[in-house]
């Protein structure tokens, strides 16, 4: 994921300025270090950290009961759990995925049942693990940029420093808020995210609070998903109440800018293209699916298959950690409107003039 951009002169010399603005809203020290350590703080400030809410399995998950596989290429299917019989048919090459419906034992064979009549044997299928990755439920409007780590990291002193090894090394999906940013050499952004330790931003994504868009009403329900950070946030108007990672479409088949709405809401779905070409797809059950997008077939879903949120990833969906999605699955069909889906780019320079700006008032 590209994070990069570069400043003319005259803008590094506004931002430096904006900088000085920016230091009085950065003295907080709390800062969460390692999943084992936990919240870690140094006693100058105590800032609202229960913020973010671990979220939980709804009662009746997907998740908890089905289980997901992967097809090798150019697999048979069968209608028994017969080697003799006919196959129904060959799957070919691509990247298939299935559901598993059952198990069993015969003709001196394991089997796995994917679909009612159909039979693969269980050495051409891999089970795969739901990622176990997810963001944050949001309780208190958040006054500070936050993200999570997308790429291992041991944290500098300073902007532009080596890692330091006094400090722990910072695991990917790692949580944390920023309390400042400068800055450094060939224009990165450098982001103190407390205990005097710095991250370079290509190493993070992060989320911000932004205000609804024009036609989105005063309480209604929106997603907006950011392509540059790879994040998304759910609002109730102004407040936010969920945030985490995704996958947008990689370059050659883009996530597309714009405001949309959700007018297709599926618990579970086929998706499948591009047959007969390299990147040919045939994945079964995609859990909580939400198109969006009518014209180019988008939609914000589930993606058990990769743990690549963060980065783009996909086919032009808009992946999401599989218990993320099903929180905004359940959330939204409580809205009272059509889930509004905002996806757009955002500009890592305007941290700058939104910490100058300040939280408004009512924030909280």
């Amino acid at each position: 994921m590209q994070r990069k951009f570069r400043l003319s002169g005259l803008a590094i010399v506004i931002v430096v300025a904006l900088l000085w603005a920016v230091r009085p809203v950065a003295a907080g020290r709390c800062f969460h270090y390692s999943a084992d350590v936990g919240i870690v703080c140094d006693g100058r400030v105590e800032p609202d950290l229960e913020q973010f809410e671990e979220p939980t399995l709804m009662d009746g998950s997907l998740l908890q009961y089905t289980s997901y596989a992967y097809l090798e290429d150019n697999v048979n299917i069968y209608p028994e759990p017969n080697l003799a019989a006919p196959a129904l048919y060959n799957v070919g090459e691509g990247f298939l995925y299935v559901t598993i419906q059952g198990q069993i034992s015969a003709n001196g064979h394991n089997w796995y049942v994917v679909n009612p009549g159909e039979y693969v044997l269980k050495e051409n299928i891999r089970l795969v693990e739901t990622p176990a990755f997810h963001g944050t439920i949001i309780t208190v409007q958040p006054e500070r940029s936050f993200g999570w780590v997308v790429q291992d990291v041991v944290p500098s002193s300073e902007p532009d420093g080596e890692p330091n090894p006094d400090f722990a090394n910072l695991g990917r999906f790692s949580l944390f808020q920023v309390f400042e940013a400068v800055i450094g050499e060939d224009d990165w952004i450098w982001y103190d995210i407390g205990g005097d330790r710095w991250i370079r931003q290509t190493y993070v994504s992060l989320v911000n609070v932004h205000e609804p868009p024009a036609d989105v009403g005063d309480e209604e329900f929106w997603v907006e998903i950011d392509l540059y950070e790879q994040t998304f946030a759910a609002y109730e108007g102004e407040r936010m109440v969920y945030a985490s990672l995704v996958s947008s479409g990689l370059n050659r088949w883009p996530t597309y800018e714009g405001l949309f709405q959700v007018f297709s809401r599926h618990l579970q779905t086929k998706m499948s293209g591009a047959e007969g070409k390299p990147d040919y797809y045939f994945i079964e059950d995609v859990p909580y699916t939400m198109y969006f997008d009518q014209q180019n077939e988008i939609a914000l879903h589930g993606a058990y298959w990769h743990d690549r949120y963060g980065y783009k990833h996909s086919h032009g969906c808009v992946n999401m950690p599989p218990q993320d999605a099903e929180w905004i699955y359940n959330w939204s069909a409580n809205a009272p409107n059509d889930l509004w889906v905002s996806v757009h780019t955002s500009d890592p320079i305007n941290y700058f003039s939104r910490q100058v700006a300040g939280p408004s008032p009512d924030s909280s």
